[in-house]
């Protein structure tokens, strides 16, 4: 009897590592990951999630599930990373090991961007998925004759050229379901891999921008509405962040609670002492007696808390 269980709970377990995931779900498991490196490159998130697709089997190759390896790409010369052995074009050749599916991304990003054989791609519009895909075949990425068309099927069938415009696959479905009358949940795709430390400035939440951000993607993984940000940092639709950048999270109060008055210093606006103390422009103009857009003067007094008589 207790053999019988045994031998149950092993066939159990190797059913779960033999599971498949679907290429759908493949790609909205990696969807923002293919975003992310497209803002930091300019390569089409579309054709990064087709070769994620097409060179992993959707996540279920022994190379991409035992070694993080989710765009074949070999050793090559100079690679001081970690390695794996597998038979490919040639017996026994050296493939290139990853800590996690995040390190695989960006390292194919950087395997087009340092390689001269991919420089004239980079010429290439980042929505030109088509162009990509050739010039990927004719640089050599692949061997296949007709890799080019295999990464242009694989976009076309799961619309992918939609993730070049920045849009998930819960916003082009929200969007399709929209379009034909239905209600939808307006919901996003949680990114768990660009993840920002939740902190508190002013005793409000923020999160600090990171090189590449738009409130769009940082919206997304915290699960908010890219609205709710532009409004909360009082910054118009479009509008990107710089590195470092506090970025509120929650709506800014309508005094300090800390400071009565600021001095203003040569070079600061009142939007930027808005975000120093957490106070909604609107608010602070008012306090102030001034006039929407109007900036302050080095050495000037703003009021914080009282409006000015």
């Amino acid at each position: 009897m207790r053999l019988l269980i045994i031998t149950t709970f092993l066939l159990f377990l190797s059913t779960i590592s033999k599971a498949q995931i679907s290429r759908q779900e493949y790609i909205k498991r990696y969807q923002l990951l293919a975003i992310d490196e497209m803002n930091r490159s300019g390569i089409p998130a579309s054709i990064t999630m087709a070769q994620g697709c097409l060179e992993s089997g959707n996540g279920n190759s022994e190379l991409s599930r035992k070694s993080n390896n989710h765009f074949g790409i070999k050793c090559k010369k100079g690679w001081k990373g970690k390695k794996v052995y597998y038979d490919d074009d040639h017996k026994n050749e050296c493939f290139r090991r990853y800590t996690s599916v995040e390190e695989s991304y960006i390292d194919h990003t950087n395997f087009l961007m340092d390689n001269p054989r991919y420089a004239e791609l980079f010429k290439l519009d980042h929505t030109d998925y088509k162009g990509w895909a050739r010039g990927l075949k004719k640089a050599g990425y692949a061997t296949a004759h007709d890799y080019d068309k295999r990464l242009i099927k694989i976009i076309e069938e799961n619309k992918l050229h939609r993730l070049d415009l920045r849009m998930t696959v819960n916003e082009m479905s929200s969007f399709e379901q929209k379009s034909m009358g239905r209600n939808v949940s307006s919901s996003l795709t949680i990114n768990p891999y660009k993840s920002h430390e939740v902190i508190k400035m002013n005793r409000i939440k923020a999160v600090v921008a990171k090189k590449g951000d738009t409130f769009e993607m940082i919206a997304q993984e915290l699960g908010l509405n890219d609205w709710e940000l532009y409004n909360y940092n009082d910054r118009g639709p479009g509008y990107k962040p710089v590195a470092n950048e506090v970025i509120y999270i929650q709506p800014k109060k309508n005094k300090s609670k800390a400071r009565a008055t600021h001095r203003v210093q040569e070079g600061e606006s009142m939007h930027f002492i808005s975000q120093m103390y957490g106070i909604k422009l609107s608010s602070l103009y008012r306090k102030n007696n001034m006039d929407p857009g109007q900036q302050p003067i080095p050495g000037q007094i703003i009021s914080l808390q009282k409006k000015k008589r």
